[in-house]
């Protein structure tokens, strides 16, 4: 009996060790399981074709913030490469220049792919793809183009463009294209169409026919309604976070972000610091100004304020691009432990917005971008090597394992899933 009894003893002792062993996870321990069972998707990486060489390319671990080192290091699956095109005049001259800018970027990202690191990283089309890729422990590649303005006025080019991977397009960027009003109009009421272009309306049908994602993150508010009044299947923003709590007219204010909900679309909210904290940014940027020049100074580069882009070369752009990362890291180390620095917007400035747009949307709404090599980036998520700590901010917020799985790449998936079953049912009719 005595010999029982101190069976029983033991068996409690041991069952009520091991609860207090599960327990005594920390937050940090959570936030790395969750992280790496979950895929993490960044819709939005901006990309420089100098960076997708036989000698310089992303196996390295580069200065720019997305590359593959830095993925891995951070846990980051799925990088949307960017085919960025500037606006310029709406005129044949133009979109044919900006047009070869367009099939360079593709050609890199689909060099990457097949060439420079295919045991790597690989290219995905659909959400299958995602997961089949992940699961085989490689890297994800994904296609985003940021401005319609290369595809000039033969829609033909939208399924071009598919063909080389394009899975969402945003139909206007920083100034007013052939298709859409930019939200570059609310600075001085200057529209073209009031919303969307004839040419405009067909373009959405013709996505829809692709099964291409409609991305309204740079087209105006009154664009976007019409946008979505258009379409067939939900659209997405794809880099802008909230109106309410950041007044920049990149964001969406509340109207639109429930018109977003009962489209069905998707938030992804942005790591981009003058977007998530005007008034932190803005004490940080003044103080920083002369920091940074300083440091371009004395690696003897030209450095520009963002106001002065568009009146630059591209011989000038591409320049700036190059040495941006250098930068701004050189910068960000001089001050680190300098107490006199006003506050960089963070990780938790970020993950307010991620609130915010679940408080008005839902779960199911929200997804997160960081506009990496684009000009995003934050403390504590300043490169991909971080991205960790936005899992960590989450699972301190009290999201679940479930939530942040939707919050990383199942929210944009599932809508990736709608737009392509729209299309089949479009091209089966």
């Amino acid at each position: 009996m005595k010999k029982l009894i101190l069976l029983v003893v033991l068996v409690s002792i041991g069952s009520c060790k091991q609860a207090e062993e599960k327990k005594e996870e920390t937050l940090e321990e959570k936030a790395e399981r969750i992280h790496k069972k979950v895929i993490t998707i960044d819709t939005h990486d901006d990309i420089n074709v100098k960076n997708f060489t036989d000698s310089i390319n992303y196996t390295q671990r580069l200065e720019t913030q997305i590359n593959l080192p830095k993925m891995i290091e951070g846990g980051l699956d799925v990088a949307w490469l960017i085919v960025y095109t500037g606006q310029d005049s709406l005129n044949a001259n133009g979109y044919a220049k900006a047009e070869a800018n367009a099939m360079a970027k593709f050609d890199a990202i689909n060099r990457l792919c097949k060439d420079i690191a295919p045991d790597e990283i690989e290219l995905a089309l659909n959400s299958d793809d995602v997961r089949r890729i992940q699961a085989a422990g490689k890297k994800v590649a994904m296609i985003g183009v940021e401005n319609a303005y290369p595809i000039g006025e033969d829609l033909s080019k939208f399924e071009e463009y598919h063909s080389l991977g394009a899975r969402y397009v945003s139909l206007s960027h920083n100034g007013h294209s052939q298709f859409c009003d930019s939200n570059t109009g609310e600075k001085d009421s200057v529209w073209l169409y009031n919303g969307l272009s004839k040419l405009g309306e067909s373009a959405v049908k013709e996505m829809n026919r692709l099964g291409m994602m409609i991305d309204v993150s740079h087209p105006s508010k009154e664009s976007m309604k019409q946008m979505i009044a258009l379409s067939k299947a939900p659209i997405i923003a794809s880099h802008s976070s909230a109106r309410a709590l950041c007044n920049h007219s990149r964001n969406l204010d509340d109207e639109q972000l429930m018109l977003m909900k009962e489209n069905g679309g998707v938030v992804q909210t942005v790591a981009f610091s003058s977007y998530l904290n005007t008034e932190k940014h803005e004490a940080r940027a003044a103080f920083m100004k002369q920091v940074y020049q300083k440091v371009a100074d004395s690696l003897g580069v030209n450095w520009y304020e963002r106001s002065q882009f568009s009146t630059l070369s591209d011989a000038e752009k591409a320049s700036f691009m190059a040495n941006y990362p250098k930068v701004m890291k050189m910068g960000e180390d001089m001050v680190a432990n300098n107490t006199e620095a006003p506050a960089a917007v963070n990780v938790a400035d970020f993950v307010n917005h991620i609130d915010y747009l679940v408080e008005k949307m839902g779960i199911d709404h929200v997804g997160i971008s960081s506009d990496f090599d684009g000009g995003g980036g934050i403390d504590g998520w300043s490169d991909a090597s971080e991205t960790l700590n936005v899992t960590l901010e989450l699972v301190k917020r009290g999201y679940t394992e479930e939530e942040i799985a939707q919050l990383w790449g199942g929210n944009l998936m599932r809508v990736l899933d709608e737009v392509q079953a729209v299309a089949a049912e479009i091209q089966g009719s």
